[in-house]
């Protein structure tokens, strides 16, 4: 068979091919046709040949199969060290074997290499720390992974969040009018408890342009009311865009490279319209890597910077508890055993690990680092896609193995996590394994524990003071 009725070649850019393939329950016609599916040697080569630049060509070529990556892999350790999980074993049998047959490869091989970049790599990138030649796996496996979408091999949930993308320009079905009803609702549920509480729409010239993670809107809007919150208590000039709103890409995370600078350009042509002094991505690791760091790079800005100065929530709650913007009562801060979990994509490949740890001193008593931790931690177990993905769900439970451990050394009963993928991979090792944890965003503990000027208290508070 060619191509199937929904497993296909073709991107998803209309909404009804999107409720298709949404219709199919679990992706089940979806994988049958998958069985089927036809490769397309030429195109494959000839993409290859397009595509695999010098540097990618030279670390296939000078792998030395020393091993250094193989401890470095939560996958490896988790599945007790089998070989085949070892970081240069999977690419080596995957990509690399692409190119030494020149794109000759067949169905049932091109189902294992999905399988492979899906549920064998979170593209974590941490295993290239510790190559001598580095190697980046992550990159290679992000290469791979759209070599798999330009064939249509490709998890069906990550077809359907490269759809979503293309036709809303979010990873979930929120429209513009969802999204501002969103916001207006959150303000006024909170505005009736904060005083001149606002979540200006399209504001021009602000100081801040915040955006947020599509999930927010859909099933956490609390989310978006907990940041106006902290803005209005930090006294900032802020404004979220009607349009452009939303940071993540499942595109990055399918191989959808064309879906990706779509979704990048929505945000920078908000950056562009309202023309703030800077941004603020929420508290979600992948997104800021995709608009951040990836983006302009999709996008071809040759300063290989987004259109304003652009920060991760991290870095804003540091720089406001740094300047008093924002203060902590210290009777209110965390007095348990806390830890914090650092997210691989503004961490280990942002390099933003002393924010976080600026933040803790301010709001934690008995703050306890993971071993190892910073941007030698390991990833959460849930990242690049492996959380979202059905057919993989064994696969994702046994990686928590390795997060779990690091979290029960540290005898915390508190994770905080400012990171979506890490919050639910850390909430779901809890309901597998049961190790008796809670888990946070930082924007709850953040109301919970700052000091609340006169003016700006709850109406309630304000008269009995």
């Amino acid at each position: 068979m060619p191509e199937g009725i929904l497993c296909n070649r073709k991107p998803i850019n209309t909404k009804e091919d999107l409720h298709a393939l949404l219709n199919d329950k679990s992706g089940k016609q979806y994988y049958q046709e998958m069985k089927e599916l036809n490769v397309d040697q030429e195109a494959l080569w000839a993409t290859i040949q397009k595509s695999l630049k010098s540097r990618l060509k030279t670390w296939l070529e000078i792998c030395a199969h020393c091993g250094l990556c193989s401890d470095a892999c939560f996958l490896y350790l988790a599945n007790n060290k089998d070989p085949k999980q070892v970081p240069s074993y999977k690419i080596q049998s995957t990509l690399g074997e692409i190119v030494r047959r020149k794109g000759r490869v067949d169905n049932e091989f091109m189902r294992m290499v999905m399988d492979t970049a899906w549920s064998k790599c979170t593209c974590c990138n941490r295993c290239g720390q510790y190559c001598p030649f580095g190697i980046d796996m992550g990159v290679m496996f992000g290469y791979l992974r759209g070599l798999c979408f330009s064939q249509g091999f490709v998890p069906w949930e990550m077809k359907i969040g490269s759809g979503m993308h293309r036709v809303y320009r979010a990873q979930m079905d929120v429209t513009t009018e969802d999204w501002v009803d969103t916001c207006q609702w959150m303000a006024e549920e909170y505005g009736e408890d904060w005083p001149g509480l606002e979540i200006p729409i399209d504001k021009e010239n602000a100081d801040i342009i915040y955006t947020v993670n599509a999930r927010e809107p859909k099933h956490y809007p609390e989310d978006i009311g907990e940041a106006a919150i902290l803005f209005h208590l930090a006294g900032e000039d802020w404004t979220v865009p009607s349009v452009g709103w939303e940071e993540t890409s499942l595109a990055m995370f399918a191989g959808d490279w064309e879906g990706c600078k779509m979704q990048v350009e929505s945000v920078y042509d908000a950056m562009e319209r309202l023309k703030p002094r800077r941004m603020v991505v929420t508290e979600c690791g992948h997104a800021y890597r995709a608009t951040v760091v990836e983006g302009p790079y999709w996008t071809g800005r040759k300063s290989g910077q987004p259109p304003v100065e652009t920060l991760h929530y991290v870095e804003w709650v540091a720089e406001v508890l740094r300047t008093g913007k924002l203060k902590i009562d210290p009777a209110k801060k965390i007095k348990e055993p806390v830890t914090l979990q650092d997210s691989c994509n503004y961490i280990r490949n942002a390099g933003l690990a002393n924010f976080t740890r600026e933040i803790m001193s301010h709001i934690a008593e008995d703050f306890r680092e993971m071993k190892p931790n910073r941007e030698h931690n390991f990833c959460c177990g849930g990242g690049g896609g492996f959380n979202g993905i059905g057919c993989y769900r064994t696969e994702r439970n046994i990686g928590l193995k390795v997060k779990r451990d690091q979290i029960l050394a540290t005898g915390a009963k508190l994770v905080i996590s400012p990171c979506h993928n890490c919050w639910d991979a850390i909430r779901d090792l809890e309901e597998i394994y049961k190790i008796g944890i809670r888990w946070s965003f930082l924007k709850p503990l953040l109301i919970e524990m700052a000091i609340v000027p006169e003016h700006l208290k709850p109406q309630e508070e304000a008269e009995e003071a």
